[in-house]
């Protein structure tokens, strides 16, 4: 009689923690140039504000001096940035943004 062989397999489980990517926030900064209608335009349509929290924003960062456009992984927020700021150029306005990380 031949001898059955039987295969036993062991699994290890890894266990992998997998964090949120961190969130950086994209700030909007005041100057004396770019018009108010243009910073709404980039909040609308690169921010995707509707035309209540554009204004809203608009009008903090011209009494405040600046105000975050919105929260996002560092990728997707310079992108943001790249966009506006090209846009800014093309307008010959010189719209500034910045990018910092979320506090926790």
């Amino acid at each position: 009689m031949e001898k059955q062989q039987t295969n036993t397999h062991i699994k290890e489980r890894t266990r992998i923690r997998l964090d949120e990517p961190r969130r950086f926030r994209v700030i909007i900064h005041n100057d004396d140039f770019t018009t108010m209608d243009f910073v709404v335009m980039i909040l609308k349509n690169i921010f995707f504000k509707n035309e209540v929290e554009a204004e809203t924003l608009m009008l903090e960062v011209h009494k405040k001096g600046k105000a975050v456009a919105g929260i996002y992984p560092r990728d997707i927020a310079m992108s943001k940035i790249q966009k506006a700021t090209r846009l800014a150029r093309e307008s010959n306005f010189p719209l500034r943004l910045t990018c910092e990380p979320e506090e926790v």
